[in-house]
């Protein structure tokens, strides 16, 4: 079979429409981005279309067949709720004109394939209509989920406020979270019907690859080994950069170079901040803010401290390097249940500060005892980077070789 798509539609130039909600961060434009090249890679004649909320959707490369729509942006304020990032129109007339344009994008481009990210309504329901609309043509409609979600308990009151469950029952054929059970089961005790329960299927982690395109500026990568220390968007990294400046400020000894790559949204202060705490460390540090093809950088890293986002993860399997994980505890702690899974599991080291403390200290002897530390394709899981060959395949409608896990 060298097409994907639904029966219904028999298109012999397969089309996918990923949605991925993105009102902050990276991660999942990132992943919609890594699964659009999958599935266009593993078929000539498909496409994939990308619809994002997010705010430097233009800063990356997409391949040739991919590409994306850019969804007004939103932002969430310091007491939860959410406002325009730019338009002076409130939340409500946001959701609404941000549905209209997902609507058209999907009526014109006709896809055979629905993969949203992890908000089954969307973004505060702004996938209703398009959902009603697909459905009624026929298009297959997946859910797709990272390994981790958050606690159950915490998941469980989000999900019934939201009504999520009513939407998957309704709406989707599919659950595909990417990621292996042995981390993490992340929609135990959601209360899906047994017939969801069935429909759940763990595809492995999403290899990622050096990209080969375009090709790197001279001089842009480290000539000598170098300790990665990524932030991923940059947001929350705060904490984390404090913490490795801290260690190398105070262990002059480590001779490990460090290049930081802030992220887009770590603040313009506590980069400038930084960046002059640097400048006292004799080149021992460098940093950057932001690097749209990471992966160059990662495959190139003698070892990685980072927070454990879904996306770093995949890209510390991917390129095997030895990782130190201070996860993130708020708002969710899903870095926390990955890191902890994954350290048990022998892929990675974690530091957290109520387990290890906070001091300079903790952090250089860490970094110190990095070339030590067992790359985690010494692990030996089978099929823990598997992802996206099984994505591509259950796009095809070959279920053989993922994992169901049901009721």
């Amino acid at each position: 079979m060298t097409g994907f798509g639904s029966p219904s539609h028999g298109s012999p130039a397969p089309r996918t429409l990923l949605y991925s909600h993105d009102t902050f961060g990276l991660g999942h434009l990132r992943r919609s981005r890594t699964i659009a090249s999958a599935l266009v890679d593993a078929n000539v004649t498909s496409s994939a279309l990308i619809v994002t909320g997010s705010p430097i959707a233009g800063r990356f490369d997409f391949p040739e067949r991919v590409d994306h729509v850019r969804l007004p942006g939103v932002i969430k304020l310091p007491d939860g709720s959410y406002t325009s990032s730019s338009l002076a129109i409130n939340i409500d007339h946001m959701t609404h004109l941000r549905g209209a344009i997902i609507e058209a994008a999907a009526r014109e481009f006709a896809p055979d394939l629905l993969i949203v990210d992890k908000e089954p309504w969307g973004f505060r329901g702004e996938l209703a209509t398009t959902l009603d609309m697909l459905r009624a043509q026929g298009t297959r409609i997946i859910l797709g989920l990272r390994d981790v979600l958050d606690d159950e308990d915490l998941l469980a009151a989000e999900w019934a406020r939201k009504g999520a469950v009513d939407a998957i029952e309704r709406f989707y054929d599919e659950i595909w979270v990417y990621g292996m059970p042995q981390i993490c089961r992340p929609l135990d005790g959601m209360g899906l019907s047994a017939r969801m329960r069935d429909r759940i299927f763990y595809t492995g982690y999403l290899r990622r690859a050096v990209p080969e395109w375009p090709a790197e500026p001279d001089g842009e990568l480290p000539d000598q080994p170098y300790l990665l220390v990524t932030t991923g968007g940059g947001g929350d990294g705060r904490e984390l950069v404090d913490w490795v400046l801290r260690a190398y400020e105070e262990d002059r000894g480590i001779d490990l170079p460090a290049l930081i790559v802030y992220g887009p949204f770590m603040k313009a202060a506590d980069r400038a901040d930084f960046d002059a705490r640097i400048a006292r460390l004799d080149d021992r540090v460098t940093s950057m803010a932001f690097h749209a093809r990471l992966e160059r950088l990662l495959a190139n890293a003698a070892g990685v401290v980072a927070m454990g986002g879904y996306n770093t993860f995949c890209e510390i399997l991917s390129m095997g390097r030895p990782a130190i994980i201070a996860p993130r505890t708020r708002p969710r702690r899903e870095q926390l249940i990955r890191a902890r899974a994954a350290e048990r599991l022998g892929l990675l080291r974690m530091l957290t500060p109520e387990r290890d403390g906070h001091s300079a200290l903790t952090m250089a002897r860490a970094i110190r005892e990095i070339d030590r530390q067992a790359p985690p394709s010494e692990a030996r899981i089978p099929g823990l980077l598997s992802g996206l060959e099984s994505i591509v395949e259950r796009a095809r409608g070959d279920m053989s070789n993922l994992v169901s896990v049901g009721g």
